[in-house]
């Protein structure tokens, strides 16, 4: 069978994709699989990095305000829309799968059209306007979270699936991890991540953190690989002196050791991360973006917190002492980093590509 995929932007569109694509190859080898994305998305770099085929239609996100911009954004619809036909008309797709992003309207949209089946898959507690949109119009719908449910009232089916995860990331000892990464057994290791395009104010909180002296724990900041300069840039500017102990990279696409390595996780609230960081079952400190829309970040943290697997500082409230103070108190207290562990695990749906694929087969 043939299956063609859109999504793209970020990594929390694209790696449920990549997931559910890899356990459709492991329940059919000759299946024929297509990756649909954008020219200036992760997808560019991250498809192909998985071993997959991606081809590129034009198209970007409405703004909030009627501008010049707005035209630009019609245009680019219709033109893509017209390079989605050309793409099923070569392809031939039995299915189409979405997985977030404005990339979805086009390809999803001219799928329905063509009567070829269709599925969405929607990451976050609060759901995306695309996705939203598309709802009424496609085959099926599968969400992470039971609370989603409620956004879809006008599709056709709605099933709680859950995040797809990448298998790899599941079993890393953490005496693995730490070997890996170069940081040693005898101290806690506290990782922050801004996710794959970066987070400021994460990224310069954990910088100033680094100059408080005594700390008893090791360090591995991931800036994201637009804010790398810039991170050290303000070390160096700071004097902040770097030993063993500290580790900062831009990217790291082998999560599964970081996951591993780290006793406690600081990272934004995209739905992905936190998908991953149940599955792994690490403790965290979640610091949602407040730059996404209606908020569902937080939305999405909240839920973690309210389960006791995490605990929740708002960006406008983020500091190096309040940040160090939290690190402390989880650290100083093991039976609620054990139980944190176990309220996370106990959150995850492991088999949710498997459950995806399951659906699809019903469609097709």
């Amino acid at each position: 069978m043939r299956y063609l995929f859109a999504g793209g932007g970020t990594g929390g569109h694209i790696y449920p994709a990549v997931a559910i694509a890899k356990e459709i190859l492991k329940n059919e080898q000759d299946a024929q699989i297509l990756f649909v994305g954008t020219e200036k998305g992760l997808e560019k770099e991250l498809v192909p990095r998985e071993g997959f085929e991606l081809v590129t239609i034009e198209v970007q996100g409405f703004k909030r305000k009627l501008s010049f911009d707005t035209l630009k954004t019609v245009y680019k619809a219709f033109t893509g829309f017209k390079q989605a036909n050309k793409i099923l008309k070569d392809f031939k797709p039995h299915v189409v799968i979405g997985t977030g992003g404005y990339v979805c309207g086009p390809v999803l949209m001219a799928a329905v059209i063509k009567r070829i089946p269709t599925l969405i898959h929607e990451q976050n507690a609060f759901p995306g306007l695309t996705n939203r949109l598309l709802s009424p119009f496609v085959d099926m719908v599968a969400v992470s979270f039971e609370d989603s449910v409620k956004y879809f009232k006008e599709a056709k089916k709605v099933v709680v699936t859950g995040n797809p995860i990448r298998e790899e990331l599941l079993g890393v000892k953490k005496e693995e991890g730490r070997e890996k990464l170069g940081f040693s057994m005898s101290k806690p290791l506290v990782v922050s991540v801004g996710g794959s395009r970066g987070a400021e104010k994460i990224n310069s909180t954990m910088v100033e953190l680094l100059k408080i002296k005594d700390r008893k724990f090791q360090v591995l900041i991931i800036t994201g690989s637009s804010n790398y300069d810039k991170v050290l840039e303000k070390v160096k500017k700071e004097n902040v002196v770097l030993d063993d102990s500290v580790k900062i990279v831009p990217y790291s696409h082998e999560m599964q050791y970081v996951y591993g390595a780290a006793d406690i996780m600081i990272c934004r609230a995209g739905a992905i991360t936190l998908s991953e960081i149940t599955a792994v079952g690490v403790p965290s400190i979640l610091i949602p973006s407040p730059y996404v829309a209606n908020n569902h970040q937080e939305y999405n943290a909240r839920l973690l917190e309210r389960q006791g697997a995490s605990h929740v500082i708002l960006e406008k409230d983020l500091d190096a002492k309040k940040l160090y103070e939290k690190i402390e108190y989880l650290l100083s207290e093991p039976s609620l980093l054990n139980e944190m562990r176990e309220k996370a695990k106990s959150m995850s749906r492991t088999d949710a590509s498997y459950k995806i694929y399951q659906l699809v087969k019903t469609i097709t």
